[in-house]
């Protein structure tokens, strides 16, 4: 099968290539899923790059983590999902191999693909979905009233963010550009900050929670706008963070999302419900992954990119 693979670490343009490859094996719990679609986030580019590295490469490593396809095969221990289903998943981190022709997945990270969605769309939810979902419900538990800044609100997580708040009750302020204000009020937000234009630490206070989605500068003068009590969640890692939390007296934690079947059953359930839509901004051809990379490592993006992959 053609993949996406690279041999060692280092930069996209010196170790990606879309090469050949043996198909997966499926063990006793996997999905084969028959890929269609597969997301492109910024941790592809950290995983390259050896920012993540377990140890060194002894095989070509087959890269990416969300997909959208067709089941094409099941192992022997598999109940929940037939050839022939349409389904998307987040793959193990520990394993990826979303950009490639064919993917084995276990059964508990699958959920079937919401049929309003195109397999492109669909394959841009997972991660920045289960992201989104699991910082604003299992890490700040905002519900109804909470009122929530979301910084990125145009981006690949924060843009599912902003519904996802809006969803569970919350008034959802948002930064972003001003190229993209109209789009992120029409996500939900209530009130949108344009970051070029004026500085959100000094026109926001009493922020309950902060869902940081960049890190560095607008990480630090986010603890400003939290009201006593109140919670930073950052998808990225927070220096010195027990003087901060003393400093400000908030709360403040970082985390990295797992992939969740169930979870991702509920995204598609909102998804149909309306309450939810994926924001696609590009599409590669897989044979172009590398060019697919290199835009997501450039940031500024308008929703997601997605490499498209034939049948």
């Amino acid at each position: 099968m053609k993949a996406a693979v690279i041999n060692q670490y280092g930069a996209i343009d010196d170790v990606v290539t879309v090469t050949e490859v043996p198909t997966p094996a499926v063990g006793p719990r996997d999905v084969l899923v028959e890929a269609r679609a597969a997301g492109v986030n910024p941790v592809d580019h950290l995983i390259i790059k050896g920012f993540m590295r377990t140890g060194d490469l002894t095989q070509p490593l087959v890269i990416g983590n969300e997909l959208a396809g067709v089941v094409a095969g099941t192992g022997a221990e598999v109940t929940g999902f037939a050839v022939g289903d349409e389904v998307f998943a987040r793959v193990d981190p520990r394993i990826g191999g979303a950009f490639a022709e064919y993917v084995a997945v276990d059964q508990s990270l699958v959920a079937a693909k919401p049929q309003a969605l195109s397999f492109e769309e669909a394959a841009s939810l997972p991660l920045v979905g289960l992201t989104a979902w699991q910082a604003l419900t299992e890490q700040a538990k905002v519900g109804p009233g909470t009122r929530v800044l979301i910084h990125g609100g145009a981006g690949g997580v924060g843009s599912v963010a902003v519904q996802l708040a809006k969803h569970l009750g919350a008034e959802v302020v948002a930064t972003a550009g001003a190229d993209s204000t109209e789009l992120v009020r029409r996500l939900g937000a209530d009130q949108v900050v344009d970051y070029r234009a004026e500085k959100f630490d000094e026109v926001l206070s009493g922020i309950d929670v902060v869902f940081d989605t960049i890190g560095g500068p607008t990480q630090d003068r986010s603890f400003r706008v939290l009201k006593p009590g109140g919670t930073l969640v950052s998808i990225v890692p927070i220096a010195d963070i027990e003087a901060k939390k003393a400093e400000w007296k908030v709360d403040a934690r970082a985390f990295y999302m797992r992939p969740h079947g169930g979870q991702l059953a509920h995204l598609a359930d909102l998804v149909a419900s309306g309450e939810l839509q994926p924001l696609l901004e590009t599409t590669f051809p897989l044979d172009e992954t590398a060019d697919a990379l290199r835009k997501v490592e450039r940031g500024g993006a308008r929703g997601k990119t997605v490499i498209r992959i034939p049948a």
